[in-house]
């Protein structure tokens, strides 16, 4: 009987270690909020709102070929304070937005996979168009000892708008607000 008992706590052992973990809900709404607040750095131009939400060691792997991987949550954001007084000295504004379409969950691990949308809004007396731009992303972030979130690793490149449009909504993943697609003069005839 004895046996019997030790076989079945470690087959049952065996088989909770096999089963995927579960995102709590608070760990997805937390998770989420990471989109929030980047869209609310590039609406504001304001590099210390996502400040937060980098891991100390975190690295942000850029789309351009040219560029070295940048490490440190300090020379993450120098990166956006320079993106986006670039935008500022412009007199231009810009928007972003994502669509989250899969999410990897482990206990203190989660791997994002999405699109995104960013919007740039010249200056009005520019007389130019607004255009955009799109890209797949993959952000990795890990829970710490204090339960709270943050990222590790940032990646991005390139892609059509239309991936970002065509992207559907999966459940508790950010789904962003939506943009419509820009159209143009050859649209409207």
């Amino acid at each position: 009987m004895t046996l019997f008992k030790f076989f079945a706590a470690s087959l049952l052992s065996f088989v909770c270690v096999l089963q995927p973990a579960v995102a709590m809900p608070e760990d997805n709404v937390a998770l989420n909020q990471f989109y929030t607040q980047f869209s609310q750095a590039f609406e504001h131009l304001d590099a210390d709102l996502v400040k937060s939400i980098y891991a100390e060691d975190a690295c942000y792997i850029p789309e351009n070929q040219s560029k070295e991987i940048t490490m440190g949550r300090k020379n993450i954001i120098a990166l956006y304070k320079k993106f986006f007084g670039k935008i500022k000295h412009k007199e231009a504004r810009i928007e972003v937005d994502f669509r989250v379409i899969e999410r990897q969950m482990e206990t203190t691990n989660a791997t994002d996979i999405g699109y995104y949308l960013i919007r740039f809004y010249p200056p009005v007396d520019a007389e130019e168009p607004v255009s955009e731009f799109a890209g797949k992303f993959v952000t990795v972030s890990k829970k710490n000892e204090d339960g709270k979130w943050y990222l590790t690793v940032d990646t991005n490149n390139r892609a059509e708008p239309p991936f970002y449009y065509n992207a559907k909504p999966s459940p508790n993943l950010y789904y962003g607000r939506q943009f419509t697609p820009l159209t143009t003069e050859n649209d409207d005839n």
